[in-house]
């Protein structure tokens, strides 16, 4: 069964950061595609990160490229968001989620999801 837990939210002043982190268990770390997703209150949940089984292949969605870092470490099962510059639209909760693939994946398909983690910026 594989897991995925979420940390790292929490209450940030507009034009601060956060790194949200995502520990997986009860799978081959490495064999996964991994991706963050948020979904704020009344909205659909929107992609916002994905990156490949090694790291090499990595990707920001459009409405958070410049601000947004996505990286995993294997040796520790986690792969990381950090995001800076943050706006009060940036606030939702944040999921991560896993596909086994050798590829990046960028759409909804993942098999595997988080609990997520509340982030909220304040104005």
């Amino acid at each position: 069964q594989v897991q995925l837990v979420e940390s790292g939210g929490g209450l940030v002043q507009a034009g601060g950061s956060l790194r949200l982190a995502c520990a997986a268990s009860g799978h081959t770390f490495s064999n996964y595609a991994m991706g963050w997703f948020r979904q704020a209150p009344g909205k659909e949940r929107e992609f916002v990160a994905a990156i490949n089984w090694n790291g090499n292949i990595a990707i920001c969605a459009d409405s958070v490229k410049g601000r947004c870092t996505i990286s995993r470490d294997n040796a520790k099962n986690t792969v990381y968001l950090q995001m800076n510059s943050l706006v009060p639209e940036d606030t939702a909760v944040y999921y991560c989620a896993a596909k086994e693939s050798d590829g990046m994946v960028i759409s909804y398909a993942y098999d595997y999801w988080g609990q997520g983690t509340q982030v909220t910026v304040s104005s």
